[in-house]
C-alpha cells in the first residue's frame, strides 16, 4: 500500500516522539516507524532502567558510609528483587508509548524502514512518501571485531540479567562500563574493567577520572589498563580473555562496553542521498541532511554535542519549531551537563579545565576540596571535589566538573548559573534552604 504524509519519522525514541507529537499538534499528517521497542532506548533499556539499578548503589553506599556511625550492618542487594522492581518501569513502556502516539493522531508502522529513493520509504509491504522525513533511529552498542566476539554481551543484556553471576568483566572505558561496573560491584559480583589504554572516560577531567578509578578500586573493582583484548574463548561455563601478550582473565560473563554506534545500517541512506560518517548522519545547523527533505536528530547524528536523552528531546523540539515555521534560526545549544552515574558520580558542564588550560589568559581554574563541607561530611562521603572555570574578563562561571554522590544535582544547578550568566554577587543575594546542595552554591561561586 502507498500512503502520503506531511512528515514521516523513523524512530520512536524521545527525539522522534517529540517531533511526532509536536507536528501532529500543529495539524500535520504524521507517521512514525519503529523496528524495535516503542519508546526507544532510554525508557526501555537505557537511562531509566539503569537509574533504577543505580538506586541500589546509592542506598548501599549511603548505609555503608555510615558504618559505625549509626549503622552496624551493611545491606546486601537482592538482584532478582531489584530486577523485578526495574521491570515495573520498563514493561509498560512499549505499549504506553505506542498508544500515546496513536492518541496524538500519529499513524504508526512496526518494521524496518529502507529508503528506495530520496522521497520514498519502504516499510514491510508499505510505501510511505512525504514532504519531509526525520531520522531519529538513535544508536546501538558497538561490538569489538575480535575472535570470539559472539560471546560478548552488551548493556542491553546487563539490564535484563535474571541473576548476578560471581564474576563479570567489562571491556571498554566509557561511561557505560563505569556505570554498569559500579552496579555489579554493589550487587556483590567480582568486577573487572579492561581498557586498551590508561585514559578511560577521556571526555572528562583527567584528575577526577583518576579519583573515580581510585574510589571504585577501594570498593573492590579491578582495573586492567593498557590491555588490548584480542580473543574470547568459551571454556565450560566461563570465558577466557586474552591479549597478544601474557594477559589472561577468566570470567563468568563478558560485556562489550566500548561505546555506541549510529543505528543506520538498514536505512539505505545512499539511495536517499544522505551523507554520513562513522559517527552518524551529517547535518547542518538546522539539523538538515545533505538531502534537503530529510532531517535528523538525537544519537544518530554525527555531532560534537553529547549524545544524551535531554539533548535528543531538545533537538526534536527544535525541529518542530523549524518545520512549522515558528523559527528560522539555527539550533543553539545551551550548556549540556553530563553525568557518569557511578560510585561516586562524576559530572561536568560547559568549558572543561583542559580547554581552559589552553587559553590561560582568558580563564581561571579553581579546585575546591569540599569533602569537609557539611553537605558531604554529614553522610561521611569519602571524597567531594569541585573544579570551576571562570572567565577572567567577566568573572562569570563558564564551566564546572564535580565528583561526589550528589554530582548529578550539583551540576544541574551550575549549568543554570552558566546559562543565566549569573554574577557571583547575585548568587550571594539568594536565600536558599540550609543545609542543602543548593545552598553550597554561595561557597562555590564566591
Amino acid at each position: 500500500m502507498e500512503k502520503t504524509f506531511d512528515v514521516v519519522i523513523i524512530g520512536s525514541g524521545v527525539g522522534g516522539t517529540a517531533v511526532a507529537n509536536g507536528l501532529a499538534a500543529a495539524g500535520k499528517k504524521v507517521a512514525v516507524v519503529e523496528n524495535d521497542l516503542w519508546g526507544g532506548t532510554c525508557p526501555n533499556r537505557g537511562c531509566d532502567p539503569k537509574k533504577v539499578l543505580v538506586s541500589a548503589v546509592e542506598a548501599k553506599d549511603a548505609v555503608t558510609q555510615l558504618a559505625g556511625k549509626g549503622f552496624s550492618v551493611t545491606p546486601q542487594v537482592n538482584w532478582p528483587e531489584l530486577m523485578t522492581f526495574k521491570e515495573t518501569f520498563t514493561k509498560p513502556v512499549p505499549k504506553t508509548s505506542h498508544e500515546s502516539l496513536q492518541s496524538a493522531g500519529v499513524e504508526t508502522y512496526a518494521g524496518s524502514a529502507q529508503f528506495t529513493d530520496e522521497k520514498t520509504l519502504q516499510v514491510n509491504g508499505d510505501k510511505l512518501t512525504a514532504e519531509r522525513f526525520v531520522i531519529a533511529t538513535g544508536a546501538k552498542p558497538s561490538i569489538l571485531p575480535i575472535e570470539g566476539k559472539e560471546h560478548f554481551l552488551t548493556s542491553n543484556d546487563f539490564l535484563s540479567l535474571p541473576e548476578m553471576p560471581a564474576t563479570l568483566t567489562f571491556v571498554g572505558g566509557g561511561y557505560i562500563a563505569f556505570e554498569l561496573a559500579a552496579i555489579a560491584n554493589a550487587a556483590g559480583a567480582e568486577v573487572h574493567l579492561i581498557h586498551h589504554n590508561d585514559r578511560p572516560l577521556k571526555a572528562f577531567d583527567a584528575d577526577y577520572v583518576k579519583e573515580i578509578v581510585h574510589q571504585l578500586e577501594t570498593k573492590g573493582i579491578t582495573f586492567h589498563f593498557n590491555i588490548d583484548i584480542k580473543k574470547i574463548e568459551k571454556k565450560a561455563d566461563s570465558f577466557i580473555l586474552t591479549d597478544e601478550k601474557e594477559f589472561e582473565l577468566t570470567t563468568d560473563l563478558v560485556f562489550c562496553s566500548t561505546g555506541r554506534v549510529p543505528n543506520i545500517d538498514e536505512l539505505n541512506l545512499e539511495k536517499a542521498g544522505v551523507s554520513f560518517d562513522k559517527k552518524g548522519i551529517q547535518v547542518n545547523a538546522y539539523l538538515q541532511t545533505s538531502n534537503a527533505a530529510i532531517f535528523a536528530c538525537g544519537d544518530v547524528l554525527s555531532k560534537s554535542q553529547a549524545k544524551l536523552t535531554p539533548v535528543s528531546t531538545f533537538e526534536g523540539s527544535y525541529l518542530v519549531q523549524y518545520l512549522t515555521g515558528e523559527t528560522t534560526e539555527k539550533i543553539a545549544y545551551p550548556s549540556i551537563p553530563t553525568t557518569i552515574f557511578s560510585s561516586p558520580k562524576l559530572a561536568q558542564t560547559g568549558i572543561t579545565a583542559a580547554k581552559a588550560s589552553e587559553q590561560e589568559e582568558d580563564y581561571d581554574i579553581s579546585d575546591i576540596d569540599a569533602t569537609s563541607w557539611f553537605s558531604y561530611h554529614r553522610v561521611n562521603e569519602p571524597v567531594s571535589k569541585i573544579k570551576v572555570i571562570t572567565e577572567r574578563k567577566t568573572g562569570l562561571l563558564v564551566g564546572a566538573t564535580c565528583i561526589n554522590k550528589r554530582a548529578d544535582d550539583l551540576i544541574n544547578f551550575l549549568s543554570i548559573l552558566i546559562d543565566q550568566k549569573t554574577q557571583a554577587e547575585d548568587v550571594a543575594q539568594l536565600i536558599l534552604t540550609y543545609p542543602t546542595i543548593a545552598n553550597d552554591l554561595t561557597s562555590i561561586y564566591a
